[in-house]
């Protein structure tokens, strides 16, 4: 176990890395000015993280992902199919409600919308569309169809949503379906997937297996749109105490304390209802059982540190980085925010186990490197876009329409593994760096080049848009792996048909 521990450490150093010399290196120019105690807290918060995330990754290996593999195959070999879909809807509510990534973005909206409510609404929302998910792999229904549908009712609640006059609501809506899949959801729900879908078997069962994050992504989307219709009061938002200062002043214990319940609250949840299943319907060994023990006490504290040092040294910092760069130069702000983009990808804990997911179910056919490259770029852009919608103040809607229709046509072009693979990866790679460093950041700048009142319409949508460009550059490695193949195919034929005749031997 230490030896996988120290991989996982080693993963985590190079994923966290990048991110802290690029800060670091900024505030050793003119463009950041940090201030002594910013700076020494960020470093020992990037070490934490390093610690946080590689204790959290071996805990999904030891617990997260077994869970949801159990359930997965346990309740479909039996043959329960309304409880497994009971079960389902349960499991996406009550994981969902608990997420992480959810938490902090209804904080950072708490001022326009009630935090608790929308963290009902987006569980049931997750919950059905798990619940549809599930109903997918068993029908063994094309993920293309499912997607065209819920992505035209989508927007169709977009259309309505700008029509009523509440169009600045559109960006957290779409923001909500990206923090919805984070490090507690993916593991879980992946697994899930890939344990259903290898039980009903068939001749697709490894594609079936993914498309549930890339479903669970959109069912939260069009739940914040409908609540956002029937919703009252002031779209006023008031920006959050970003201040390192007011942080520290709350007391580091604080904080560690508050996020430690809200981690236990999240795993309790799901334990007790793993727990139920496991007395009624599971029964799985001993030998297991205290493996995935073991495994839900390191997600515990890596969830604990990851979050906690995020909260204290990188959320102050980014929006810190955001307003300093705005206010020096828009093109040196784009540029650095594209490469920070890049690089931030690394950090999420969700991506590396969907990346070793994704390795393992095509036999190494798409490596964790080429899926790495493929979100880093799609990210780096993702960002890079936004900002550049923020210096010119236009909608979020002329990025997400051309984006989506490229990514459902692409669709019809591509194998249909690439397909679910992207759109899982278009929710994963949006976890809670994302919403705790890139919109801070982002909010930073709008505030610079703006004003608060501006913020809800031009800085909101960035997690939205890391959660769509995946889609893009996933599927064109899977159209470059077609055009390939293709190119391939040809040359050979010419070669069969150029070849002389004499040379060919025939037989009476």
């Amino acid at each position: 176990m230490w030896k996988s521990f120290f991989s996982k450490l080693k993963e985590s150093l190079t994923s966290v890395l990048p991110v802290g010399l690029i800060v670091f290196v900024l505030a050793m120019t003119p463009l950041v000015e940090l201030t002594r105690q910013e700076i020494i807290v960020f470093g020992i918060s990037a070490l934490l993280l390093i610690a946080g995330i590689g204790l959290f990754n071996l805990g999904a290996d030891l617990a997260m992902t077994p869970m949801g593999h159990f359930i997965g195959e346990g309740l479909t070999k039996n043959k329960k199919g309304s409880v497994l879909l009971l079960v389902s809807f349960l499991m996406g509510l009550l994981i969902t409600v608990a997420e992480p990534d959810l938490s902090v973005l209804a904080e950072q909206v708490s001022s326009i919308m009630n935090g608790s409510l929308l963290l009902v609404t987006v569980g049931v929302g997750v919950g059905i569309f798990l619940l549809l998910a599930v109903l997918k792999i068993i029908k063994r229904t094309d993920l293309t169809r499912l997607l065209l549908f819920f992505y035209l009712a989508m927007f169709s609640f977009a259309a309505l949503l700008f029509s009523s006059g509440k169009g600045d609501l559109l960006p957290m809506s779409f923001d909500s379906g990206g923090v919805t899949t984070g490090p507690i959801t993916v593991p879980f729900i992946m697994a899930l997937g890939v344990g259903i879908a290898l039980t009903v078997g068939g001749r697709h069962a490894n594609e079936n297996s993914f498309g549930l994050i890339a479903l669970c992504s959109v069912g939260p989307i069009i739940a914040v749109m409908a609540l956002s219709l029937f919703s009252k009061g002031t779209l006023e938002y008031n920006i959050p105490n970003y201040s390192m200062e007011a942080v520290l002043e709350e007391g580091v214990w604080t904080k560690l304390w508050e996020t430690m319940l809200e981690v236990g609250k999240s795993l309790l949840l799901i334990v007790v209802f793993f727990v139920v299943l496991q007395l009624t319907i599971l029964k799985l060994p001993k030998a297991q059982l205290i493996s995935i023990t073991i495994g839900i006490l390191f997600t515990f504290l890596g969830l604990v540190i990851f979050l906690a040092a995020v909260a204290v040294g990188f959320m102050p910092v980014g929006y810190k980085i955001g307003t300093q760069l705005a206010t020096y130069d828009e093109t040196i702000l784009t540029v650095i925010c594209f490469v920070i983009g890049c690089v931030v990808v690394l950090a999420e804990p969700a991506v590396h186990v969907l990346n070793q997911q994704v390795e393992e179910i095509t036999n190494g056919e798409v490596t964790r490197r080429q899926m790495m490259i493929a979100l880093s770029t799609g990210v780096g852009i993702s960002i890079g876009l936004s900002i550049i919608r923020i210096i010119f103040g236009f909608s979020l809607l002329y990025y997400l329409i051309p984006g989506y229709l490229i990514s459902l046509g692409l669709s019809f072009f591509v194998p249909k593994l690439y397909t679910a693979i992207a759109f899982d990866s278009g929710g994963v790679a949006s976890g809670p760096l994302t919403s705790s460093f890139i919109l801070p950041m982002a909010i930073g700048a709008c505030v610079a080049l703006h004003s608060q009142a501006e913020v809800l319409s031009m800085a909101f949508g960035i997690v939205a848009m890391v959660a769509m460009t995946p889609l893009i550059t996933i599927q064109s490695l899977g159209f470059r792996s077609v055009m390939s193949r293709r190119a391939r195919s040809n040359a050979a034929m010419k070669k069969i048909l150029a070849a002389d005749d004499e040379q060919i031997i025939y037989f009476d």
